[in-house]
């Protein structure tokens, strides 16, 4: 019980982190099983297991340094390097991970390099003056100090505030409904960091990374939530799905027109002009509404979307009414089980996508600007595929005629920074078409 009094505070981390890894990893597998595969995220998935690691050392720690007489220094010494080196490694791990679910990680190797770069050195320096590490007695407990603990705290404050500036820069590609979780928690972090550097005899290091790991996955890395997105997705999909049989097709181009309109749209986020509004949600709702675009033919009869040669006058006009119908299906129907910014945007992708530049589209004879930009980038992916495909009026028409179709539009039909950004990416159009084509 002696022990107890110096290391409850970790033993309490310890335990709810044990906890809540067991919940995670038990909810990712049965999420696994559903969905053939892993929305976990693996970085996170190491960031747990280092956490458990740096804080059961903490912990470890936390007594020997009271014990330094009946104790081995050289164990203690041991055991000290056991928490520094998870720390650091944890601290690595968490910008890696920011990285990856904001701008990404560098794709050369130099850049992945770059990254890890301070945390090596960090290390190395760490390991490099173990052997002079002191054991202080402090009012309440003892505590150690010297410059390996100087290298390994100043590597997790320089990831933490790497991290910190890179949430405030890229905030935009994260979920508007996580920012203010996740700013609150950054901000305790602060203060705890703080704390610990102020007074070393405190020992709260080990709260942070709990609260760290604890926000990540209640706010980011939720099995429970990934399910639910899941099932939505599934959802539109399969409704989706259902329409597009009526029009002779079995859901390969909704997948591909909805591929290439994400493509299209991440590729325009890297521009100045788009990045304040193609953010996270942004592109999470388009890859929601792209599949809704064609919902609108539920009302066009068979006999239309299914005719095998070219439509009459009066056919043609029909077909017309299916973005006014599907728009008003949206908001009729889904408007109440999605939130209000995926309702909005579904309703402008299935409304708007035959709109074009000029003003010559339909329903409205919108023209540039004036048309929403999710719709005109859908105005794009969809007349690809469309003409990339085979339909029962015609067959498919050979890719290079299809990019031809494309670039001929371009500043009539389409927006030309979409057709730009669409161009850019053919390598990437193509593995869509031949992977959806099976």
């Amino acid at each position: 019980m002696v022990i107890l009094q110096w290391c409850k505070m970790q033993i309490m981390c310890l335990l709810i982190l044990i906890y809540v890894g067991y919940i995670y990893m038990r909810e990712g597998f049965l999420l696994d099983r559903v969905t053939k595969k892993s929305n976990c995220n693996r970085i996170f998935d190491a960031m747990f297991i280092f956490a458990d690691l740096a804080v059961l050392f903490d912990g470890v720690t936390a007594c020997t340094v009271n014990f330094t007489d009946q104790i081995p220094r050289s164990l203690n010494v041991a055991l000290h390097f056991f928490m520094f080196l998870p720390y650091d490694i944890f601290a690595i791990l968490l910008f890696m991970y920011w990285l990856s679910v904001t701008v990404g990680i560098p794709k050369s190797k130099w850049g992945k390099y770059g990254c890890v770069l301070p945390g090596v050195i960090a290390i190395a320096l760490t390991i490099w003056f173990l052997p002079e590490l002191d054991f202080i007695k402090g009012t309440y407990t003892n505590y150690s100090m010297g410059k390996s603990v100087y290298a390994c705290f100043a590597c997790v404050i320089i990831y933490c505030v790497l991290t910190i500036g890179l949430v405030i820069t890229q905030y935009r590609y994260i979920p508007k409904n996580k920012t203010r979780a996740l700013a609150t928690t950054l901000a305790c972090i602060i203060f705890i960091l703080s704390l610990q550097v102020v007074f070393p005899e405190v020992l709260l290091t080990s709260v942070a990374i709990a609260m760290i790991t604890i926000s990540i996955y209640l706010n980011m890395e939720n099995p429970a939530i990934h399910g639910l997105e899941h099932y939505q997705h599934e959802m539109v999909m399969g409704f989706a799905t259902l329409v597009e049989n009526k029009d002779d097709n079995t859901g390969g181009h909704i997948r591909r027109s909805s591929a290439y309109a994400v493509l299209i749209a991440k590729e325009l986020r890297k521009r100045e002009k788009y990045k304040k509004v193609i953010t996270r949600d942004y592109l999470d709702n388009l890859e929601q509404s792209a599949p809704m675009h064609d919902i609108g033919k539920i009302g066009i009869p068979d006999a239309i979307l299914q005719k095998p040669g070219k439509l009459t006058a009066e056919e043609f006009d029909k077909m017309k009414e299916h973005p006014v119908i599907g728009g008003t299906i949206i908001r009729d129907t889904f408007g109440h089980l999605f939130n209000g910014e995926y309702e909005n945007m579904a309703y402008q992708v299935a409304t708007y996508h035959h709109e074009k530049w000029n003003g010559k589209g339909y329903p409205e004879g919108l023209s540039g600007t004036d048309i929403p930009l999710c719709a005109r980038i859908m105005a794009v992916a969809d007349v690809f595929d469309a003409v990339s495909a085979k339909r029962c009026y015609r067959d498919a028409m050979p890719l290079g005629k299809c990019y031809g179709i494309i670039e001929s539009g371009r500043g009539s039909d389409f927006d030309p920074d979409i057709v730009d950004a669409f161009m850019e990416n053919r390598d990437q159009v193509e593995k869509i078409y031949y992977r959806e084509r099976g």
